[in-house]
């Protein structure tokens, strides 16, 4: 492998979750691939059409030309109209098509990657005509996948990987958020903490401590006296923080202590993801 160190785990995540993503879907009969997933209003096969569809934009094939119905209600900016096209243009492919260019696109994207010389802050194209660092692409492809897979296992009732290599990722991605989530988007107070206490197959405590300039930061040491506490499970933490599900479907799942308005403020900005 001839990939730079710092490149390692994010190859090594993504490798891990596009093997389980194609080894879930191999044998799925044409009516599953139609099966709805908690991302929203995609189905089996959109999901698995995004992953293609970013995989061969990331080993720069052209995107393809296609104009989107007009009723995909879902389909409400253009970050969002992006990712739709390479969905939209798969939409009535068969099975077979669908696990033959998926199988085809993972070779290539594989041999890619064992051949990537390139360093971490090569600019590399991003979606919408942006770009992007080499590693930044590959940490948000690790967090990508994972999270479709996730999608997939929920879909097709086949739960697993909640601790695979890609979960670290997201973690580490998510909590980078939580800063915002609160002091900005819920606005705690300054000189506030709220604790994120998260149990299950990825533990952690997070203390975000808001400054008196009203800037959040986080870090691993426990308050004394936070404003609010928040205990969950990692499945409800990253469903929530991923616009999986709403925090009134899991409010049973969400142990709340403080201040209930601001708790309250926390869960409904908590979902970070476009």
């Amino acid at each position: 492998m001839t990939v730079h160190p710092s490149l390692q785990n994010y190859a090594d995540a993504w490798t891990h979750s596009v093997e389980a993503i194609a080894e879930l879907v191999q044998p799925l009969v044409e009516g599953e691939w139609n099966r709805a997933t908690p991302c929203p209003a995609w189905s089996v096969r959109d999901v698995v059409s995004h992953v293609i569809g970013v995989e061969t934009e990331m080993l720069g094939d052209p995107r393809p030309i296609h104009t989107l119905p007009r009723d995909l209600y879902h389909v409400t900016n253009d970050f969002a109209r992006y990712m739709e096209m390479q969905v939209d243009v798969r939409r009535h492919h068969t099975a077979p098509e669908m696990t033959s260019e998926l199988e085809y696109t993972l070779i290539r994207r594989a041999r890619q990657l064992r051949n990537e010389t390139r360093s971490p802050d090569t600019m590399v194209r991003a979606p919408l005509g942006a770009e992007q660092t080499l590693e930044l692409a590959m940490r948000m492809r690790a967090f990508d996948v994972w999270v479709h897979e996730q999608d997939l296992r929920v879909a097709l009732n086949r739960p697993g990987n909640l601790d695979s290599p890609g979960a670290q990722i997201v973690r580490d991605v998510l909590l980078e958020a939580l800063p915002k989530v609160v002091a900005k988007d819920a606005g705690a107070p300054p000189g506030s903490a709220v604790v994120i206490d998260v149990h299950g197959p990825v533990e952690f405590l997070r203390t975000v401590r808001v400054n008196a300039d009203g800037r959040g930061s986080v870090d691993g040491a426990p308050s004394l006296g936070p404003i609010v506490t928040l205990a969950l499970d990692w499945e409800t933490y990253y469903r929530l923080a991923c616009g999986r599900v709403r925090p009134a479907a899991v409010a049973d799942r969400v142990k709340v202590d403080g201040d209930q308005e601001l708790a309250a403020a926390i869960l409904r900005a908590f979902a970070v993801t476009p």
